[in-house]
């Protein structure tokens, strides 16, 4: 996924719009793979049934907090492991998305002021 380099030209946007959908693309199955990882763990871990983990996973993940209450010592450890690592996949996915948006903005600044002759 390579960017144009400081003294190219800035892409043309259907480019960059196929180049940012990639983005997207890899950090929606890097959320894929973090819910998968969250519905496993809540149902062999905490004994929840799959609509359950699913519903827990997802709220955790969408920073909602746990639906159903935990009884074991290892559902609360992995609970809150798991919404530690959901906190930083969170930033991580966020970062994937928006750093084509912001290599974009900045190169096109770069673009202006190389114009002005700065």
């Amino acid at each position: 996924m390579e960017l144009e380099h400081k003294h190219e030209r800035l892409a043309p946007l259907g480019i960059f719009l196929r180049r940012w959908l990639r983005y997207v693309g890899f950090s929606m199955v890097l959320l894929a793979l973090a819910l998968v990882a969250g519905v496993g763990g809540y149902h062999w871990i905490a004994g929840l049934g799959w609509v359950d983990s699913l519903l827990n996973a997802s709220m955790i993940l969408g920073g909602m907090g746990p639906v159903s209450p935990l009884e074991t010592q290892a559902a609360k450890l992995f609970a809150a492991f798991y919404a530690l690592f959901s906190g930083l996949v969170f930033v991580i996915l966020m970062g994937i998305v928006l750093a084509p948006l912001a290599h974009r903005m900045l190169h096109k600044f770069h673009l202006a002021e190389e114009d002005l002759g700065e």
